[in-house]
């Protein structure tokens, strides 16, 4: 019983990185609204990279629910 439950424990620290994620996302896209309502002309430079940015930045709650699952079923 008390390997399960430290699975289940390690699974969850695991996913404490996807906070970060969410941050980041959350500021990357504040950034480029308000990017976007200072100069409209630029909103595709700026929406191109927005984008990229929210994708580098979920990779890394990607791999934290990778790890995740490898801490769940693989052991």
């Amino acid at each position: 019983m008390e390997v399960a439950a430290a699975r289940l424990i390690g699974a969850g620290l695991a996913m404490v990185g996807t906070i970060g994620a969410g941050i980041g996302i959350g500021l990357l896209v504040n950034g480029a609204v308000q990017g976007i309502a200072r100069n409209p002309d630029a909103s595709g430079d700026v929406q191109t990279n927005m984008i990229l940015g929210i994708a580098f930045a979920e990779a890394v709650a990607i791999y934290c629910l990778v790890v995740a699952l490898l801490i769940l079923f693989v052991g």
